[in-house]
């Protein structure tokens, strides 16, 4: 028998005995402990549906080509699913893997009588799986990834608040260290605020910065030139003894930008400028 006749085979045989594989199946998953949810259930009844017709159509060797498009789209929607709630990689190929067993005993006795075609059966279909079941890990890690990043870029937005001081001042406390994918973030939010408030200063306070070297020194002098294009000034608070040694000693020209030593300091200028005055009482 040929293997696309192998292939037609082995997808009627599914097709044939979809419900007894089915609870085969759901049983199997139950006792390896699976995750399981509401969604579970429909995953397996459609993979059933989807699996034999993608087999009898493309056969069992190419899970990339396009009868396999459907097949492939679900197991997406899966690995994706079980990313976001925290499930393992191993969890996840699990629901693929766990589908072997349930099919191999279907198979072994409606193939009984004809060796041949049971042995090339079980092969195809065990490479078939296999290829699946390592297809939705892959898939697992590429969403997982995506969740880390996005994770990433909100805490990142999260830790450089913009925070409007009074009418026309804004001030954006920096916390840890400013790379150059947090400085992107920096400069984003300060320049939406400055449009969104129409503010005239912003005080940039780098008390929580731990160092400053030449690359933060770079992406302070940037988010300062793009502020004054937006109709900005900018003020730096929180230069401390260390860091004034260590800016001098770089050779970073701050000349025409104001700096002060705390951010009180920073937030009475800032004041003076916009026609404002603090008095105590």
């Amino acid at each position: 028998m040929s293997v696309n006749d192998t292939a037609r085979r082995l997808g009627a045989l599914i097709t044939q005995f979809e419900s007894e594989i089915l609870g085969l199946w759901t049983s199997e998953l139950a006792a390896r402990t699976f995750r399981n949810d509401d969604s579970t259930g429909r995953h397996c009844r459609q993979f059933l549906t989807l699996l034999p017709a993608a087999i009898s159509t493309g056969g069992v060797d190419d899970i990339n080509s396009r009868h396999f498009d459907d097949v492939r789209n679900q197991l997406i929607e899966i690995s994706s699913q079980r990313a976001k709630a925290g499930s393992t990689p191993n969890e996840t190929a699990t629901f693929v893997f766990s589908l072997k067993q349930s099919l191999f005993t279907t198979l072994r006795r409606e193939l009984a009588a004809e060796p041949a075609l049971l042995a090339d059966a079980l092969w195809a279909i065990s490479t078939l799986l296999d290829q699946l079941g390592l297809y939705t890990v892959e898939v697992f890690q590429k969403s997982r990834d995506q969740i880390i990043v996005r994770q990433q870029h909100e805490l990142m937005e999260l830790s450089t608040p913009v925070v409007k001081l009074w009418h026309d001042v804004l001030a954006l406390p920096l916390i840890g260290t400013l790379d150059s994918a947090r400085s992107q973030v920096v400069m984003e939010s300060l320049l939406e605020k400055i449009v969104e408030t129409g503010a005239a200063i912003a005080i940039i306070d780098i008390t929580g910065v731990p160092t400053v070297d030449t690359l933060v020194a770079q992406h302070l002098m940037k988010t300062i030139a793009a502020a004054r294009l937006m109709g900005a000034d900018c003020i730096i608070s929180g230069i401390r003894p260390q860091i004034a040694q260590t800016i001098v000693h770089l050779g970073v020209n701050l000349e025409d930008v104001v700096t002060k030593a705390t951010l009180a300091d920073a937030f009475v200028l800032a004041l003076s400028r916009v026609g404002a005055t603090i008095s105590r009482s």
